[in-house]
């Protein structure tokens, strides 16, 4: 028998060569490369990991005590993926439309985008998925165990729970560093996927070669093995029609309601026609694992000895016979199984536990809401990592209570049953617009008592969660109260008992209450597009934006999506809107892509309650209303014109006031202009003119006295030059007179010409200069004499205005395709909100202390990057001031 260390050197190298696998997809994924890691054959694999420990090891044992009854797990899901196709790309299009990260998110946002029901599913999906994660780390374990001196009893559990408990830490720590890559879980997890992947080869390989090698090497070939299978108790089976049609329910629902396999089935799905693929090609995969399942059974129950684990003889037949190698490739088969199954669970849960549990209580403990200080992103990442390793430590606490004594088959039936309570409520909010938030809630609730009370808890064992008392005379002594004799009705299987009177309490009890009840609004909303997604799949929720700030919105969106792709996300809505600068006008179109792209990271309850703070309520547009109620359609087409005046008056008016307010500013500022413009043109020319007579009509002045006084002269006239050039230069641009020097050259070498010419001299002492001169190495056609002023006085002013103890400036360089971006960032206290709408105007000075010259620095700036075919603009929400340019890296020139 192979020992037990060779076995965990295999496993090492086996996880490794998945690392390496994962690396290799992230790292294509991120080139913008391996257009095959979105194949329809990567996707149908992806959907493997239905095909856990359960089918690879269980379905051997299930047909060794219940004969064919293993086939009602296969047979669920293939009659969805063929007969219901439909109801598959159905979700998979409301999942994209509205940006789900989850089962939970999906049903949350049917009914409302209500955190609260959000929270319910989130919290019975970890308590419905713990049983099976804990099926996978007692299938790992009881395979080293086979290993093992200790033999593959189930006493020899005992002994294996550090086993499990190291499986479990090792499958935690793939799924962090693999899951959590990126915020926006509606980016692909390509590493991740591409692992299921190979890893469903591996236990498709592997079980086919246990097969071929038991058929042919053991049975004696496939008549024999045929022989053998008639004369067994498993060809003589019985069917129980109860039985049988509750099972193929469950694995039907389960493989509709699974957080995992919602995640690879709808949020890993990047083309909607791969569904077309799978429908038929997941059928045949599950088709081929069920293959050589009775034949192993039989042979296993007529070689082994009796009392041997029939879960396990896909690894005690080979070891039987001598054939270890085959028996470690089938122990990788299991590994798979288990592993792909519990990575990706956890990455659900996760998912849904951050999203909907811990933001919530975290946005409330913080007092701020969405306009809290702090990087949230670090919050969700650091919330989702703890959610793994809580989720996968809960499977290992059930590992233990639950003493590891069920077969495999029967715990998996626990989980299926539980999750599917999901089903009423996911069914009926795709295809029923009458029902409501209440109803999904108390169905939900109803179901998941009776589940837990009938099935899971009595799981346990008699006297470990539920006294035998209540096994046997109900609770209160109520007799028809039993866990497996509820209202009466015995003698039926405990499973089939548990969900008929679950799923069925469960779907009255929402049909009911969502009678009883009125959806809202917004429900109504939802329950049309969900219903009608193909006609409305971009005819989603509108918001009232009149009174958001995009400013605001600004802020919270950096502290989630990050600083770079929130601008790049407001500063191509404000192109599209026509407006300048970064901040667009916060319309209603804008507030619901801006949730859509928030929904990614935080979930789309969080992400529509964060917006609404800061709009101060969302209101749902007549146009969607419309799509709800047909009846009143004329009534609200007119409400919708007045509706939409209303707000575009509303926004013309906004924009008025900042106009006047803007021209006003401008006034203030022309005649400080002026002002300023008398003063430094009298000082120079006042000074001249003493000294200058002083020269004239003093006759005994001494050599050093003449040349004090012809220095100040030159000084001043140095002085009144450069203001005059100014002037000058601003004319010269704004008039469009003024003649290029093309030329090539490096970003970098410009960048030191630039520091050094506006660091030279009093006040540069103490100011520190951040940059990455290896991002800084980009060749630019452009005139780099104009280029290098605009960049001298940003870094001037930075060097003038920054009012940090410690001043300092941060220059950041970005390729963008044809252009470079080049950000000026300092540590100081900014540019206040009023003042930032005027500094880029002629006659703007801001910052009056300190202020030196006549404030038409950036005016200058914004005319040169325009003949340059750029731009300069402010960044707001960065802390400090910041300035942004945008330089063509070969110029073309504006239009005239």
């Amino acid at each position: 028998m192979a020992t037990l260390n060779i076995l965990v050197a295999v496993c090492l190298i086996y996880v490794i060569f998945l690392f390496v696998v994962a690396f290799a997809a992230e790292r294509e994924a991120r080139r913008g490369k391996g257009g095959w890691l979105r194949s329809p054959l990567v996707y149908t694999l992806s959907l493997s990991i239905y095909c856990t420990a359960w089918t690879f090891y269980g379905a051997v044992g299930y047909a060794a005590r219940s004969g064919l009854e293993y086939l009602t797990i296969y047979i669920g899901p293939s009659l969805v993926m063929i007969g219901w196709w439909w109801v598959l790309r159905k979700l998979v299009r409301i999942g994209r439309a509205q940006r789900a990260t989850s089962i939970a998110d999906l049903i949350s946002s049917r009914y409302g985008k209500s955190n609260l029901l959000a929270v319910g599913v989130t919290i019975l999906a970890v308590i419905g998925t713990t049983p099976y994660i804990a099926l996978q780390l007692q299938s790992v374990t009881l395979s080293f165990a086979v290993f093992s001196d200790a033999g593959s009893t189930f006493e020899a559990l005992a002994d294996q729970e550090s086993t499990a408990l190291l499986v479990a830490m090792g499958l935690a720590l793939f799924t962090i560093l693999f899951g959590t890559r990126n915020l926006d879980v509606n980016e692909r997890h390509h590493g991740v996927v591409m692992a299921i992947a190979v890893e469903a080869i591996v236990k498709l390989f592997a079980l086919l070669a246990v097969g071929v090698f038991v058929v042919w090497g053991v049975g004696g070939g496939l008549s024999e093995t045929l022989d053998k299978i008639d004369a067994s108790k498993i060809g003589m089976w019985e069917m129980r029609g109860d039985r049988w049609a509750s099972l193929i329910f469950l694995s039907a629902a389960a493989f509709l309601c699974l957080p995992r396999m919602f995640q690879v089935m709808v949020v890993e799905n990047d083309d909607e026609s791969h569904l077309r693929t799978a429908s038929w090609a997941f059928p045949a995969y599950i088709m081929v694992m069920s293959l050589f399942v009775v034949p192993i059974a039989v042979v296993g129950l007529d070689l082994l000895p009796e009392g041997s684990n029939p879960d396990l003889f896909v690894l005690t037949l080979p070891l039987a016979t001598g054939n270890e190698g085959l028996a470690m490739l089938s122990f990788l088969g299991g590994f798979s199984s288990a592993t792909s199954m519990v990575i990706v669970a956890a990455l659900a849960l996760s998912t849904m536990v951050s999203n909907h549990i811990v933001m919530p209580i975290w946005l409330t403990a913080t007092g701020g809401g969405a306009t809290v200080s702090g990087d949230v992103r670090n919050v969700v990442i650091l919330a989702r990592r703890f959610s793994i390793a809580g989720v996968v430590f809960l499977g290992f606490l059930y590992f233990q209570l639950s003493g590891g004594g069920n077969a495999l088959a029967s715990i998996g039936l626990v989980s299926f049953a539980g999750v599917a309570q999901f089903l009423p409520v996911l069914l009926g909010g795709v295809f029923w617009r009458g029902a409501t938030r209440n109803g999904a809630f108390a169905g939900l609730t109803v179901g998941f008592m009776v589940w837990a009370y009938c099935l899971m808890l009595p799981s346990f064992g008699p006297g470990v969660l539920i006294p035998e008392t209540v096994m046997e005379h109900g609770i209160f002594g109520i007799d028809w109260l039993r866990p497996y004799a509820l209202f009466g009705i015995e003698g039926m299987d405990p499973l089939v008992h548990a969900v008929l009177w679950s799923i069925s309490l469960n779907s009255v009890v929402f049909f009911l209450a969502s009678l009883i009840g009125f959806p809202t609004p917004l429900e109504r909303l939802q329950g049309a597009q969900f219903v009608n997604v193909y006609e409305h799949t971009e005819n989603l929720q509108s918001w009232s934006g009149s009174f958001a700030q995009s400013e605001d919105l600004m802020v919270m969106s950096q502290r989630i999506l990050g600083a770079r792709e929130a601008q790049i996300l407001f500063e191509s809505e404000a192109q599209r809107q026509g407006v300048g600068g970064y901040l667009p006008e916060p319309s209603p179109d804008f507030l619901l892509v801006l949730e859509r792209e928030l929904s990614g990271s935080v979930g789309a309850a969080t992400a529509h309650a964060m917006i609404g703070q800061i709009v101060g309520g969302a209101s749902v547009s007549v146009e969607d209303l419309m799509a709800v109620a047909d009846e009143t359609a004329q009534m609200m087409e007119y409400s919708s014109r007045l509706e939409a005046k209303s707000e575009e008056q509303s926004r013309t008016a906004r924009q008025l006031r900042q106009a006047n307010e803007k021209l006003t500013e401008i006034s203030v500022q022309k005649d400080a202009f002026l002002s300023q413009v008398s003063h430094e043109l009298r000082t120079p020319m006042t000074s001249i003119r003493a000294f200058s007579e002083i020269l004239r009509d003093s006759e005994r002045l001494s050599e050093v006295e003449k040349v004090k006084y012809s220095s100040i002269i030159h000084d001043e006239a140095l002085r009144l030059t450069r203001l005059l050039d100014d002037l000058l230069d601003l004319s010269v641009l704004e008039n469009g007179q003024v003649n290029l020097n093309v030329q090539t050259g490096d970003l970098g070498a410009l960048l030191d010409h630039a520091l050094a010419s506006a660091l030279t001299g009093a006040g540069s002492d103490g100011f520190t200069v951040r940059r990455d001169q290896v991002k800084e190495a980009v060749a630019l056609n452009t005139d780099l004499d104009r280029l290098s002023q605009v960049f001298i006085n940003l870094i001037a002013n930075a060097r003038k205005y920054c009012d940090a103890e410690a001043p300092a400036l941060t220059i950041r360089v970005v390729q963008n395709g044809a252009s470079v971006l080049v950000d000026f960032v300092d540590n100081g206290s900014g540019i206040s909100k009023k003042d930032q709408a005027v500094i880029f105007e002629k006659f703007a000075r801001v910052g009056e202390m300190k202020a030196g010259g006549a404030g038409l620095g950036l005016a200058i700036c914004r005319e040169i990057m325009a003949r340059l075919g750029g731009s300069v603009n402010y960044l707001p929400g960065q802390g400090g001031a910041a300035f942004r340019v945008i330089v063509p890296r070969t110029l073309r020139k504006a239009a005239e």
